[in-house]
């Protein structure tokens, strides 16, 4: 951010820029002034994304172990999945097991950008939670930050003013972020505000550090639709984009995380309203899920409710997995998250001002594959060929359509019709 600010075109720069198609300079002046971010810690050789204003979509998949499964070789092999069908970064959530040979496994593993939550181990390394002490808490970012995570989530909005409110107040979940649940615990046992927010110049001191970009997490997120867009959520928004003004002056990346389970019709209002207080900063969603009745389903519930989000204006989207509320996520999990949290994106990039030529193109593609019922340019062409391809084959036709339809093809009718005209 330093070196934008300055109008130096850094390498990272140059890279994302190419990638994205969008002018050098302009990018400089966004990543300058917020809108835009390149998470990526000095100590690591993180391949360089962009997310945020005049960016496509990103998508992040969540990983990490459990106490009740502890296998260093899955999660590796999760976040390689993840990667393999279409995430940017990887999230290592892990609350089970060495949790530094964990992270420092899958940052080995990837060059993609990696995220932690640091308050986990902070709060699963000694007794209990609620005995942290504030130098547990910002040694646990240290420590990420010096095994070069690039980004992490610290529950800055969860402080005094948003606690009263959630108490006042009447929602059926309460709080549903693990985070914010620490945090929580934490203050009403040791009868103090919140470190992350009471001692902030500290923790940009630690981000600028290590270039380390600040995930400023949605602790008062809501956890079903009935909790959504209420005052503790807006408590914390407005407490976000004030920090996150205040990092920005001071050279340090930020985004802002929310709102959890949101109505269809309310999913614009805590967009805007979260790109309003934050003054632009990216902003990177779980979901949302607009619905609550959907166990089993829930990827495809936070597909709908992320490609309306990036409608309105979300930068960066969590995938969701089919095992969300229910269980840890296997492999095959992962993949679907992925795979639909990908569809999501791509939907979203298909209006959004600066990148909808691009994402069109693609979709443009496809109609003129299918026109000339060309397969394999198809399955070149989908998200997941492989999975495409397998239903064409198994299903197969001798018409050379599909099985559906065979030689009642619409496009087949028509083309051959059209080949047969005398006039």
């Amino acid at each position: 951010m330093d070196h934008a600010k300055k109008g130096k075109l850094v390498e990272e720069i140059k890279i994302v820029s190419e990638k994205e198609g969008i002018e050098e300079h302009k990018l400089l002046e966004l990543i300058s002034n917020g809108r835009a971010i390149i998470p990526k810690n000095f100590n690591r050789g993180t391949a360089p994304i962009g997310i945020g204003e005049s960016l496509t979509t990103k998508i992040n998949a969540n990983i990490g172990t459990s106490k009740d499964f502890i296998d260093m070789d899955y999660e590796a092999k999760k976040a390689k999945t993840a990667l393999k069908y279409g995430a940017d970064t990887i999230m290592d959530l892990s609350t089970g097991g060495d949790l530094d040979e964990v992270r420092r496994r899958i940052i080995k593993e990837t060059k993609a950008p990696i995220g932690t939550v640091p308050i986990y181990q902070a709060g699963l390394e000694g007794k209990a939670v609620v005995e942290m002490t504030s130098d547990d808490m910002f040694n646990a970012i240290r420590k990420h930050a010096k095994d070069g995570v690039d980004f992490v989530t610290v529950h800055v909005g969860v402080n005094r003013n948003s606690l009263e409110r959630l108490i006042a107040g009447d929602r059926i979940l309460g709080v549903v972020s693990r985070g914010g649940a620490f945090t929580i615990a934490w203050m009403i046992q040791n009868g103090e505000d919140n470190p992350f927010y009471k001692e902030f110049d500290y923790l940009i001191e630690i981000a600028r550090e290590y270039d380390l970009t600040l995930s400023l997490g949605d602790g008062m997120r809501s956890g079903c639709i009935d909790d959504a867009t209420d005052r503790p959520k807006f408590a914390e928004f407005i407490t976000l984009g004030e920090l996150s003004k205040i990092a920005r002056k001071q050279g340090v990346q930020t985004m802002i995380e929310g709102p959890g389970h949101v109505p269809l019709d309310e999913i614009g209002v805590n967009v805007k309203a979260m790109k309003r207080l934050a003054d632009g900063a990216p902003l990177y969603l779980l979901g949302p899920l607009p619905t609550d009745i959907a166990p089993g389903y829930d990827h495809i519930v936070g597909a709908i409710g992320g490609s309306i989000a990036g409608y309105y204006g979300a930068d960066f989207l969590c995938m969701i997995t089919p095992s969300e509320h229910l269980a840890l996520p296997t492999v095959e999990d992962i993949k679907d998250g992925t795979i639909v949290a990908k569809i999501a994106a791509h939907v979203a990039d298909t209006v959004k001002a600066n990148v909808k030529e691009k994402a069109r193109e693609w979709d443009r593609k496809m109609a003129y594959a299918r026109e000339d019922l060309d397969w394999e340019k198809q399955f070149d062409l989908a998200i997941d060929g492989e999975f495409a391809r397998r239903f064409r084959e198994d299903r197969n036709t001798e018409s050379g359509a599909c099985s559906m339809c065979g030689d009642l093809c619409a496009i087949k009718m028509v083309k051959d019709a059209l080949k047969g005209d005398k006039r």
